[in-house]
C-alpha cells in the first residue's frame, strides 16, 4: 500500500446517453434511465480509484459554496476520502455535461466556473507531500504553485496533460517540464506516438511517458528502454468511455509504486481501464486489487499455464 498526494478537479457530471452523433434535432426525448448525475472530476476520480486499489490518499481540491458543494463533501465523507484539504473557496462548484453513445464515443461539457481564477491556500502542502510516496498533481491551475513544492520535497510527480496538441503548448508547459511519469491521451497528437514520446523525453526528460491510444491500447516509453504496445483488453462491454483516462492513470501509480515495472503496471493498467468503462460514470466501476489482480491472470496468465 502505497500513500499518494493528489491535487486536482472535483466537479458535479451529468451523463446523457444518446443513440448516435451526430444528434438529430427533437423538442423532448425520454431515455429512461439514460440520465445521471454524479461526483466526479479528475482529481476526485484518481482518489477515489487508488482507494479502491487499497492506497492512503491525501487529496486536494477546490468545490463551491453551494448546494453541489454540499453534494460533494456529503459523497467524500460516504466514499472515506478525507476532506480536510477539500476547501469551499469557490462561488460555484464546476459541472459537466457528458454525451455518450453504445459505440463509446462521447463528448464532454465542462463548466470550471470560477476555479481557474482561485488560488489555493499552500500551508499545509509541504506537510502533505512529506509524507507520501508520490505526489499525482493534475493541470488545473489552483495545483500549479504545489508541482514546485513537491520538487523541493524530492517528490516523484505523476501528471496527465490529456489532449494535447502540441508540445509548445504554454498552458502544460511546466506539468510537462516537472513530471517524472507523463500520461497524454493520443485525441490531439501531432505526430506517431513513438515521436512524440523520443520528442517529449528529449524536451523534458521524463522518465516515462504513457501515450493513452483509446480501442488500440497504450503506448509506453521509459526512458533508456525499448518502447512498448500494451493492447486494449476485453473485461466486459463498453457503455461509456468517460474516465477512461484517469482510471489507467490511477491503476498505474499504483501499481508502479507497489512493483517498480511500469511495463507490469501499464498491464494491469490496461485491464483496470477495460472494467472501468463498462459503467456510465467517470467516477464508476472500479476494481479493488483483489479482482484486478483475477482479471489479470485471466485475461494475461491462464492462456499460458
Amino acid at each position: 500500500m502505497s500513500r499518494i498526494f493528489v491535487a486536482g478537479l472535483i466537479n458535479i457530471e451529468t451523463t446523457l446517453r444518446i443513440d448516435s452523433f451526430p444528434i438529430p434535432y427533437q423538442t423532448a426525448r425520454y431515455p429512461f434511465f439514460g440520465v445521471n448525475s454524479t461526483v466526479s472530476g479528475v482529481g476526485y476520480n484518481i482518489a477515489k480509484a487508488l482507494l479502491t486499489l487499497g492506497d492512503e490518499v491525501s487529496f486536494f481540491s477546490l468545490v463551491g459554496r453551494d448546494f453541489a458543494g454540499d453534494l460533494v463533501r456529503s459523497t467524500l465523507k460516504s466514499e472515506g476520502i478525507d476532506q480536510e484539504s477539500v476547501l469551499p473557496l469557490i462561488h460555484t462548484t464546476p459541472q459537466s455535461v457528458i454525451l455518450y453513445d453504445s459505440q463509446g464515443k462521447r463528448a464532454i461539457n465542462t463548466d470550471l466556473k470560477d476555479i481557474q481564477e482561485t488560488v489555493y491556500p499552500l500551508d499545509f502542502v509541504p506537510q502533505a507531500l512529506n509524507s507520501c510516496d508520490l505526489a499525482a498533481i493534475c493541470n488545473i491551475n489552483f495545483a500549479r504553485p504545489m508541482l514546485e513544492l513537491a520538487i523541493r520535497a524530492g517528490k516523484r510527480i505523476a501528471t496527465d496533460v490529456h489532449a494535447l496538441g502540441d508540445i509548445n503548448d504554454p498552458y502544460n508547459q511546466d506539468y510537462m517540464k516537472s513530471a517524472n511519469i507523463l500520461f497524454i491521451s493520443s485525441d490531439n497528437l501531432w505526430d506517431k506516438p513513438e515521436v512524440v514520446a523520443d520528442q517529449l523525453v528529449k524536451r523534458f526528460r521524463n522518465e516515462i511517458i504513457v501515450i493513452g491510444l483509446g480501442a488500440e491500447g497504450s503506448f509506453l516509453k521509459v526512458k533508456g528502454q525499448n518502447a512498448f504496445t500494451c493492447p486494449a483488453v476485453f473485461t466486459r462491454p463498453i457503455i461509456s468511455t468517460i474516465g477512461a483516462g484517469d482510471a489507467l492513470f490511477s491503476c498505474f501509480l499504483h501499481e508502479y509504486l507497489a512493483h517498480d515495472d511500469p511495463f507490469l503496471a501499464l498491464t494491469k493498467a490496461s485491464v483496470f481501464s477495460s472494467f472501468k468503462i463498462g459503467t456510465a460514470g467517470a467516477a464508476e466501476g472500479f476494481l479493488c486489487q483483489a479482482e484486478l489482480d483475477n482479471w489479470y491472470k485471466k485475461i494475461f496468465l491462464d492462456k499460458w499455464i
